[in-house]
């Protein structure tokens, strides 16, 4: 039979276990709280590159949609 580790003790020499290898209820803390998370909020990102990004898309539309409308009326 091999020797128990640390991994896995011997139970009949283990402390706090009852006979069959249960523990007593209260007799050990759960691992981690059920509650975890961050604890702060997380930085919030600013709207500037889309706000201008938007601009860009609409000058654009906008110098497109008198170049067309110029075109039909035969100013360019």
């Amino acid at each position: 039979m091999s020797t128990p580790s640390a991994s896995n003790p011997d139970p009949a020499e283990a402390a706090g276990l009852e006979p069959g290898g249960g523990v007593a209820p209260g007799d050990t803390p759960p691992t981690a709280a059920s509650t975890t998370g961050p604890n702060h909020e997380p930085p919030q990102r600013s709207r500037a590159p889309f706000v201008v990004f938007l601009v860009i898309v609409g000058v654009i539309v906008v110098l497109i949609a008198l170049g067309l409308v110029g075109r039909i009326a035969g100013f360019v």
